[in-house]
C-alpha cells in the first residue's frame, strides 16, 4: 500500500510517500480501505515534535477514516467486509490515516452516515467528536443556554455551531468579516468581527451585562484568561487548545466559573450521536479544500498558513480519482 510516512519531526517536507505491506487484522480488529481523511491541527502539531515523546519514527499520522471494510478479524460481529465506516484512529495509538489502508479496534469504528460521501465523513469524525465531547460532556450545555464559540469557520468551530443550535442554545461567534455569512449560515444567532471590535464589550451589551453559560475555546491565545469577562455566573470554558505560556484566570474565581480541558477520546457512541443528527439535517461537514495522498505536505503548509481561506476542513482523497 502507499503511505504518507513522517520521516523525521520539522515542516511538511518531513513527510515520504513510500509503499509498505498490508496491515493485518488481529482479533478485534477490522482493515478498512481508507477513501478519504483530513487534516487537523493536532496533525501538523504531532509533524512538527510537539508530541515527540508519544511518537516513535517512522510513523503514519493521520486522525480521520473514512472508507470500507476489506477484512475482519477473529471475534468481531458488529460488522462485515464491504461496510462503510468512519471513526478516528487511536491518538499515539498506532498507525493513523494518512496510507490506503487501515487497522483498527472494531470498538472505535461506527457506520458511516449514508446521506455523507467519504470526503464528508473523513472531516468530521475527529473534530465531531471534539465538539460533541466539549459541548454536550464536559461543558453539559444545556437548552436555552447562550453559547460563545471562539473560531466559528474553522474546523472544530463550524461543526460546534451546529451542535449548539441542534441542542436549542443560542451561538455566538467569533470570526472575521469575510466569514460572517458562512458562520451566518451554520445558525449562529450573532457574528462578531473580533478585527472590528471587543468581544467582550459586545457580548456584554447584547447579554443586558450578563454574560454567556459557556464558551468554547477553538483558538488559543489570550482566550482563556478574556473569557471570564464574558461569563455569566456559574459560566464554564471549555478549551481545546494548549496552554503555551501561564495565563491569569483571576477573574474566573469571581464567577464561580469551571475550566475544562479536552483531548478528545475515540468511541462509537459519539459517532452515533452524530450520524443521528446528520440523518435529521441538523449537522453538515464543510469541506473547504480537497489534496490528494501525495500532496499531504502541501495540505499541512496551507493549513498552517494563517488566513488562508478555508473554512471548515481540508479533505484528503487517499483511494480513487479527485471528484470535489
Amino acid at each position: 500500500m502507499k503511505a504518507m510516512v513522517l520521516k523525521s519531526f520539522g515542516g511538511p517536507d518531513s513527510f515520504e510517500l513510500r509503499h509498505l505491506p498490508k496491515p493485518v487484522p488481529l482479533a478485534g480488529q477490522v482493515l478498512v480501505r481508507v477513501h478519504a481523511t483530513s487534516i487537523n491541527p493536532l496533525d501538523y502539531q504531532v509533524r512538527r515534535g510537539d508530541y515527540r515523546d508519544l511518537v516513535q519514527l517512522p510513523t503514519i499520522t493521520g486522525h480521520d477514516v473514512s472508507g470500507v471494510i476489506e477484512e475482519i478479524g477473529p471475534g468481531v460481529a458488529a460488522f462485515s467486509a464491504g461496510d462503510e465506516v468512519w471513526y478516528t484512529p487511536a491518538i499515539f495509538g498506532g498507525p493513523g490515516s494518512y496510507a490506503e489502508y487501515h487497522v483498527a479496534d472494531a470498538g472505535i469504528v461506527g457506520k458511516k452516515p449514508a446521506s455523507l460521501s467519504h470526503l464528508e465523513a473523513a472531516s468530521l469524525t475527529l473534530v465531531g467528536g471534539t465538539a460533541w465531547e466539549a459541548l454536550f460532556v464536559r461543558a453539559a450545555l444545556r437548552v436555552g443556554e447562550t453559547v460563545l464559540v471562539h473560531g466559528g469557520a474553522g474546523g472544530v468551530g463550524h461543526v460546534a455551531i451546529q451542535l449548539a443550535k441542534a441542542m436549542g442554545a443560542r451561538v455566538l461567534t467569533t470570526v472575521r468579516q469575510e466569514n460572517a455569512e458562512f458562520a451566518r449560515s451554520l445558525g449562529a444567532d450573532m457574528i462578531i468581527d473580533y478585527e472590528q471590535e471587543s468581544y467582550v464589550d459586545t457580548i456584554m451589551r447584547e447579554t443586558g451585562g450578563r454574560g454567556v453559560d459557556v464558551v468554547f475555546d477553538t483558538i488559543g491565545g489570550n482566550t482563556l484568561s478574556r473569557s471570564p469577562d464574558t461569563l455569566a455566573q456559574l459560566g464554564r470554558v471549555v478549551t481545546i487548545v494548549d496552554i503555551a505560556q501561564p495565563q491569569n484566570l483571576v477573574q474566573a474565581w469571581g464567577k464561580n466559573a469551571s475550566y475544562h480541558f479536552v483531548f478528545t477520546r475515540q468511541n462509537r457512541g459519539k459517532l452515533d450521536e452524530l450520524s443521528a443528527l446528520i440523518e435529521r439535517g441538523q449537522l453538515r461537514p464543510h469541506i473547504g479544500a480537497v489534496y490528494a495522498l501525495a500532496d499531504i505536505p502541501l495540505a499541512h503548509d496551507r493549513l498552517e498558513t494563517p488566513h488562508n481561506g478555508i473554512r471548515g476542513k481540508i479533505a484528503i482523497e487517499v483511494n480513487g480519482e479527485l471528484t470535489w
